[in-house]
């Protein structure tokens, strides 16, 4: 075969016309917000959700071919949904659940030990699903964090999220090479995961961005989602991690 035969076509474009996308928590906020614009350039989109009622309103919003339930703590549950996937497919995006911040005094090790086995080590559970079920040319996308970069209490097993994501792609990157895998560390991101986190303070918090940050505006789901995006239809971008925050990173701890 040749290449152009092989090889998940990339649209200078940004059309994913007819290809396979797989939006791994796509029931709300940037999973969703993802599912909605690729299933606008074309798309034919799979989602997945913890919670069956919010997953099928949102397959309805985004028009998804195929819903499942999958909580991505679930190794086996994660390796059932992959089997179960039409042979090949182009687009993977990983988009999970919240931060986790504790300071060590307080630590509880066997919730700690879940978060990193859900969102480092399941990240390369899922790198290695995607072996000979990605096409060769298609691309796996995780999304991580940005605010444990600075030291800080009760930042330590965030952080370890934070650096280990980005590990984890330019590895997988090598290892499933010719498939494409990159990292989205994303700022803070107005979506209901952090309204739920911020309750009462979300106000606030949205007042202080918007007067603090170079863009002078809060980060959507919409603008991390566009990246995503352009990563699955950009065919040179692999192994690295993009940051999505607003300039939040260029100030003042």
């Amino acid at each position: 075969m040749t290449e152009s035969t092989t090889l998940t076509t990339a649209r200078s474009d940004g059309s994913l016309t007819g290809q396979v996308v797989v939006v791994l928590g796509g029931s709300s906020g940037i999973g969703l917000e993802t599912a909605r614009q690729a299933g606008a350039a074309g798309a034919r989109i799979v989602i997945t959700g913890r919670d069956r009622e919010k997953l099928d309103a949102a397959a309805g919003e985004v028009g998804a071919e195929t819903v499942a339930t999958v909580d991505l703590g679930d190794s086996a549950g994660v390796e059932g949904f992959f089997a179960g996937l039409p042979e090949q497919i182009d687009h993977v995006l990983v988009s999970g659940g919240g931060p986790f911040y504790a300071p060590i005094t307080e630590l509880d090790f066997d919730e700690a030990r879940d978060f990193v086995d859900e969102h480092l080590v399941g990240s390369l559970r899922i790198a290695r699903l995607c072996i000979g079920r990605v096409r060769p040319g298609g691309s796996l996308t995780f999304i991580g964090g940005t605010g444990a970069r600075r030291p800080g209490v009760g930042l330590s097993i965030a952080a370890i999220a934070t650096a280990g994501l980005s590990a984890i792609a330019a590895n997988a990157a090598l290892e499933l090479a010719p498939v494409r895998v990159n990292a989205v560390a994303a700022g803070f991101v107005d979506t209901p995961l952090s309204a739920r986190l911020l309750g009462d303070q979300l106000e606030e918090r949205r007042a202080g961005l918007r007067a603090t940050l170079p863009i002078r505006r809060v980060v959507g789901p919409e603008d991390v989602a566009a990246l995503v995006v352009h990563l699955m239809t950009n065919g040179a971008l692999t192994g690295a991690t993009y940051d999505v925050d607003g300039g939040q990173q260029l100030l003042p701890g």
